[in-house]
């Protein structure tokens, strides 16, 4: 550190210029440095990542159980229930619901496995975690209401300069 008047350098601590007499600086308090702001962006993908397990693990209970009424739908069970104005006709042909199905079932545990991988990379801090868990968001956004929060998040979380810094120390 330098006096202000003189140019005379000054000591560490020294409150006058021993040559002007003149008083040093107030020294500026040290701002919280790049372990603090790592360590803090560390919990929030963390935090993330835990909501991606649960997201998966819902997606899965909620597409079971809709993949279940849908069978049952097929398959006529729901037949003596279905009158009214709009049911006069006749029951979807089951050969429709035996070939969606499976179809159905392969999405969704598609979506169920990529949620899972994009938790599982953010907890571990991997490269591809991150990428992927952008990708799954981009695809969940349409998921209204859970996707959808989870996937501003997930951008307000991961996207932008300073964050793809923060995720790549960590």
């Amino acid at each position: 550190m330098f006096c202000s008047g003189c140019g005379q350098n000054l000591a560490p601590g020294q409150a006058f210029c021993s040559q002007c007499g003149r008083p040093a600086g107030v020294p500026v308090p040290p701002v919280p440095g790049l372990q603090f702001q790592v360590e803090r962006y560390a919990g929030k993908v963390k935090l993330l990542s835990i909501f991606w397990f649960i997201y998966a693990g819902l997606s899965l209970v909620i597409g079971f159980a809709g993949v279940t009424i849908m069978r049952a739908f097929f398959s006529g069970h729901f037949a003596p229930w279905m009158h009214g104005p709009w049911m006069h006709g006749p029951m979807p042909p089951a050969f429709l619901g035996s070939a969606l199905i499976p179809l159905i079932w392969m999405f969704l545990l598609l979506r169920v496995g990529l949620a899972l991988a994009a938790a599982w990379g953010l907890l571990e801090h991997t490269h591809w975690g991150r990428i992927l868990a952008i990708v799954v968001a981009i695809l969940s956004v349409l998921k209204f209401p859970f996707g959808t929060a989870l996937a501003i998040w997930t951008f307000i979380v991961l996207l932008g300069y300073r964050n793809a810094r923060l995720y790549e120390q960590l």
